[in-house]
């Protein structure tokens, strides 16, 4: 099953951190909070002005980005967990930096 949102809502997969704990604790994952980065899995058509005019979304399908804690409602499609949420509870964008290779000496 699929999901389109209409207008200026995204759809959005949480991504889990991988956390290595040094003191050999274990956090039950009741106790952990939610992570707050995610990659976008579809956009609306975007936002319609007062006008009439539809802007497009600034954010695109595989992008990553940062959200609140409290951002968007919790669904869950064929077992997987998704979050529909507004463009503007967007906290940013994450970009890659290209790496560049060190020099051999």
């Amino acid at each position: 099953m699929t999901i389109r949102p209409l207008y200026d809502r995204i759809v959005v997969k949480r991504i889990e951190q991988k956390e290595q704990m040094q003191g050999g604790l274990y956090i039950p994952d009741s106790a952990k909070e939610k992570p707050q980065e995610g990659e976008v899995v579809s956009v609306g058509k975007g936002k319609r002005l007062e006008d009439g005019k539809v802007v497009p979304l600034d954010v695109q399908v595989g992008d990553r980005i940062l959200f609140g804690k409290y951002s968007g409602s919790d669904i869950k499609l064929d077992n997987d967990e998704f979050l529909i949420m507004r463009e503007d509870e967007v906290l940013g964008i994450l970009e890659s930096q290209p790496k560049v290779a060190k020099k051999a000496s």
